[in-house]
Order: structure tokens, then sequence, then C-alpha cells
């Protein structure tokens, strides 16, 4: 059975940005039911600042998370916007993993910033670090903010279509690439 990872790549409490993430890997589990979701909360580990050792060599939840995020065979990666940037919490995670964990993997990408005007940050900052490992992501993206919450739940109809979109688009990838090996492209720089 594949296992899709959804990434919470956010150390605050679980709130909106967790609950789209979790509606967006329903929708993936509910597409295809041979796909098991797993779901990782930054802020529910404590994983060491990268710093080149082996992970086994840090006494914390390094190396179990990167076992799991390693071990899963897609993403959804969902960050919020801070500083017009991706988290560096998120960040520190991607600095740990080795080319070969999320190497010819399909990914999606969720984000949520206060505001519209940082919806390109997903595409400019993460996207490039995670086709750097030779990712294979899916096109487009998520964008939420505030107004698409009322209560502090998803209330917006085009967000909450376009995330299970994503999460249904991310298991169609993970197939695609599964099937059709020489689809995948040649490795990225990285690994060479």
């Amino acid at each position: 059975m594949p296992t899709l990872l959804g990434i919470h790549g956010s150390v605050t409490y679980p709130g909106r940005l967790h609950q789209a993430l979790t509606s967006a890997l329903e929708a993936a589990a509910a597409h295809d039911a041979s796909t098991t979701t797993e779901l990782l909360h930054l802020g529910g580990h404590q994983i060491s600042f990268a710093d080149g050792r082996p992970a086994e060599d840090y006494g914390d939840d390094t190396q179990k998370v990167l076992e799991q995020v390693t071990a899963a065979d897609m993403y959804l990666i969902a960050t919020p916007i801070f500083r017009a940037s991706f988290t560096g919490a998120l960040k520190n995670l991607l600095d740990h993993i080795p080319v070969e964990g999320l190497m010819g993997k399909a990914v999606g990408l969720i984000g949520m910033g206060a505001t519209d005007h940082h919806y390109l940050t997903v595409d400019t900052q993460l996207r490039p670090v995670l086709a750097w490992f030779g990712a294979h992501l899916v096109p487009g993206q998520v964008y939420l903010q505030s107004t698409h919450f009322v209560d502090g739940k998803l209330a917006d109809p085009e967000a909450i279509a376009g995330l299970g979109t994503l999460g249904r688009s991310v298991v169609t990838l993970h197939k695609s690439l599964a099937d059709n090996a020489d689809t995948a492209g040649p490795s990225p720089l990285a690994a060479r």
C-alpha cells in the first residue's frame, strides 16, 4: 500500500492550515482506497537543528521523523507563509533529508498567508527546493488565507474543491510515475 504523508510545516498548535491539510488527505484516501495517509505535525516532535551529523546521533525525534518522511511514497506539504517565506521548521526538516528521500516522489503544495500578496512564495521558494531533490510536483498549489475560514472552519467552496483536487492529483501523479518509470526523467543534479 502506498503511503501519502501530509507534512504540516509549522510548529504552532494545529489550527486552520492543519485542518486544510487533513481535508486534502481525506480526499486522497477517498479517491484511492489503497492509499494509506499519515500526518506529520512538525510541532509535535523535537527535531534538532540540521548540523550535518548522522540522524542516529541526535538524541531526540529527528531520526524517527526522517524515517517516517523517507518511507512515504508521496507527500502533501502545507506551510504558513511567515516573513514572505515558508517556515524555518520546514526548511530545517528539508535540510535533514537526503536527496534520495524525496527523489522521484509526487508532491502537492499548500500555502497559507494573511493576504494574497504572498501566494507566489510557495512557487518561488519551496518549489525550487523540492526540485533540487528531484521531486515531481503537481502543477499549481492551493493557497489559503483567513477569509477562506469562518469561525475557524474552512468555508470557501473553491478552496475546499482545490484541496480535494490536490489530494487526488498527488495520488494520480504517484500512480503515473510508478506505472511509467521512463516518464520520471533523469535524476537531479544533486543526486549525481
